[in-house]
């Protein structure tokens, strides 16, 4: 059971009152006895708005059901569908042009394309990981994925394997740093005389391409070359293993990979009350002070991971410099739907998670404002939050009014904190300008996320019939023309050179040379960051950006114009063709079932928000309540149309609790939901399907919080 305690007119779980006080606050200058009571003011004037914007929600989706059901049976009246929403105030007049006016933006937001890793801030190790994947060697991306082809054989060290990998990086040199008359392939020396860079005493076509150097300028020791705002960096030691047998003493090549990383409090953790809320923001705290470690074992020896130091170079001239190690961290906090135990407000409900969030995490990330040296995140004073599962631009203004509030609190200045806007549920997509709008002095990321936009698009449009297959959705014109709408109001609106315009997870952290091939199209589609689920995909994926330069690609779309409208973001992707064989429904259900059993489980009974889940072919997939929600919003929508009976999901869902079982058979802290069935784990799963169109905006929050919570007491 919680201890509260009480402060000001709020009711604190003991633990977090005692991190805040003790751990948060001290050192930033904030008066605790300030702090709280400008906490509590905030929570109790900010929560009946926030409430009020959650039954527009279903007020909103409420009419919307009954137009579908008015009309059911009749051919769809996509003239008729948008002039009722223009009507009920869904959809909202774009007003002037504008262009955003966000100052104080560090390079890796404004300027610099790359990849971008979403990480669960709960786990430290894995938060250590992404901050540090700045930098990535090519070589182990390489060699130690499937990235050429094929992965790489169990037993020792593979020379054949070995020497394809360099000889591939040597093809990705020349490709980007190309030297007059000659190849990297044939290089057996690199030196640098009166500032430039020499290789075999040839010179880079582009001489503007060398950055730097470290040791003898007749003999550096690494090499810093720079291509389309990204570095790389040659690593020359002929006591290595790999540098003694290369004629050029080269031992590596590595990537300027992770430009940015988000740090999740949102849909990759399992966070339901105060424990878990305190060992988020300790992380967080410990990257803002930079002085967060995690000890763990590999490969039988004891390790211990930091922040990694910047690095330190010789410019051309030969006069010192220095160039980031870690990511440009950014914190996502929770969204406006889900409260929270860790507070209580005065008349005994739950804060709203997002406005505690806010506070928390703004108020953490002073400690890195505060420096003006070491370990720094934001170089240029600023703290970016993203926001996710907003709907509409009255809810981006909350967010945006939420942070003034915070900063007046804090004694920062006013539009300290950036805003990144996800634009993942539909009413943010048809009023994406708007949105836009109400967060311009701010805004610093738009993205687009599939998996949570087909989940709202299926719940919004729950009325309107049996949805395609899953795999069709993604064949249908509306993805298109979202993904290309937030590129192209993003640069309608000033965010080139000013934020970033993000795309997706690639999910398939194992599939290395599939995400090579496929993944180029994020760049090529004028996005500046794009989600990868590792490292070593950050790695691989940064030779995408050295191929595209995103901002010549941006500054041409900007002139072509927008290549959709609304009208065809609201294209229901419904299915056309419904007369699918017993196999093909039975195939479509298992596929969603055996995938919500393999998340929930996880989430229910140990607690992780996003892992590596096989699938019902047993091929990892990256699993977060995002997949989660599409997956169990697409069988309720079956469900609810009788493509698929009540009887038959159940059937499906023990028959994929076995397969789930199997396939965690190896995990001794595993417990199997068959065959008994009575777990708590396989019930959260029948609940998110069977109650799914329940489900407020077909969000799976509230059911696995309840369900954890549950587990927790036991």
């Amino acid at each position: 059971m919680t201890t509260y305690v009480a402060r000001a007119s709020l009711q604190v779980a003991a633990e977090l009152a005692q991190f805040l006080e003790d751990r948060a606050l001290a050192g930033t200058g904030v008066d605790v006895g300030r702090f709280w009571d400008g906490f509590s003011d905030m929570l109790h004037a900010f929560a009946p708005k926030n409430r009020a914007l959650l039954d527009k929600r279903q007020d909103l989706q409420a009419k919307i059901d009954a137009w579908h059901i008015a009309r059911r049976g009749q051919p769809h009246d996509a003239d008729g569908y948008e002039a009722y929403l223009r009507e009920i105030g869904y959809l909202l007049p774009e007003g002037e042009e504008f262009s955003i006016d966000t100052t104080r933006i560090d390079p890796e937001i404004a300027s610099v394309a790359g990849p971008q890793l979403v990480v669960p801030i709960t786990n430290a190790r894995f938060a250590l990981n992404a901050a540090n994947a700045r930098w990535g060697s090519l070589y182990d991306a390489f060699y130690g994925t499937d990235a050429m082809g094929s992965a790489p054989r169990s037993g020792g060290y593979d020379r054949g394997r070995g020497a394809r990998v360099v000889a591939r990086a040597r093809v990705f040199l020349d490709s980007a740093f190309p030297v007059e008359g000659h190849s990297h392939a044939d290089a057996r020396r690199y030196h640098i005389d009166r500032g430039q860079l020499l290789i075999d005493d040839k010179p880079l076509e582009n001489p503007a391409k060398f950055a730097g150097y470290r040791g003898h300028p007749k003999a550096p020791s690494h090499v810093l070359l720079v291509n389309n705002g990204l570095h790389v960096e040659l690593v020359f030691d002929r006591t290595h293993p790999i540098g003694s047998r290369d004629q050029a003493g080269l031992a590596d090549v590595r990537m300027e990979a992770a430009i940015s990383a988000i740090m999740d409090c949102e849909d990759s953790v399992a966070c339901v009350d105060a424990e878990d809320k305190v060992q988020a923001y300790g992380n967080w705290l410990g990257l803002m002070r930079g002085d967060l470690t995690e000890t763990f074992e590999k490969g039988g020896r004891q390790m211990t991971r930091a922040l990694e130091p910047d690095l330190d170079y010789l410019a051309p001239d030969g006069t010192p410099m220095q160039v980031k190690a870690r990511a440009l961290m950014l914190v996502r906090n929770v969204g406006h739907l889900m409260t929270n135990p860790s507070i209580l407000l005065d008349d005994g409900a739950e804060v709203h998670e997002g406005l505690m969030d806010a506070m928390v995490t703004v108020l953490i990330a002073m400690h890195d404002l505060k420096k003006d040296s070491g370990l720094r995140n934001s170089h240029a004073g600023s703290v970016y939050v993203v926001k996710p599962k907003m709907h509409g631009p009255e809810e981006v203004a909350f967010a945006d009014a939420t942070f003034t509030e915070v900063e007046r609190i804090l004694g920062l200045e006013r539009y300290t904190v950036k805003l990144g806007v996800m634009d993942e549920e539909r009413r943010t997509s048809v009023n994406l300008k708007e949105c836009i709008r109400a967060a311009k002095h701010r805004m610093a990321f738009i993205n687009t996320g599939f998996l949570d936009r087909t989940g709202d698009e299926i719940h919004t449009s729950m009325e309107a019939g049996p949805f395609s297959r899953k795999d069709f959705i993604k064949r249908k014109s509306w993805i298109a023309a979202y993904e290309n709408q937030n590129v192209d109001i993003g640069l309608e609106c000033g965010l080139m050179g000013r934020a970033q315009i993000g795309k997706g997870m690639w999910a398939k952290p194992d599939a290395m040379a599939e995400m090579l091939e496929v993944k180029i199209e994020h760049p090529r589609a004028g996005a500046n960051c794009a989600w990868v689920p590792s490292p070593t995909a950050a790695t691989l994926h940064s030779l995408h950006y050295h191929q595209v330069d995103v901002a010549a690609v941006q500054a041409k779309l900007a002139k072509g114009g927008r290549r959709a409208y609304v009208n065809a973001l609201l294209d229901i992707p419904l299915a056309a063709y419904q007369r699918w064989s017993e196999a093909q429904v039975t195939r479509e259900v298992e596929n969603n079932a055996q995938g919500i059993l393999g998340y929930v489980v996880r989430w229910i009974d140990g607690g992780v928000g996003c892992s590596k889940v096989p699938d019902i072919n047993d091929v990892a997939l990256m699993e977060d309540r995002a997949t989660c929600r599409i997956s169990a919003q697409h069988i309720a929508n079956w469900l609810h149309h009788g493509v698929v009976s009540e009887a038959q999901v159940m059937e499906i869902l023990r028959r994929m609790a076995g397969v789930v079982d199997r396939q965690n058979a190896g995990d001794p802290s595993y417990t199997p939901m068959a065959p008994g069935f009575n777990g708590i784990a396989f019930a959260a799963a029948c609940d998110l399907v069977f109650k799914g169109r329940e489900q407020p905006s077909g969000y799976t929050e509230p059911v696995l919080h309840a369900r954890r919570l549950e587990l927790k007491a036991a």
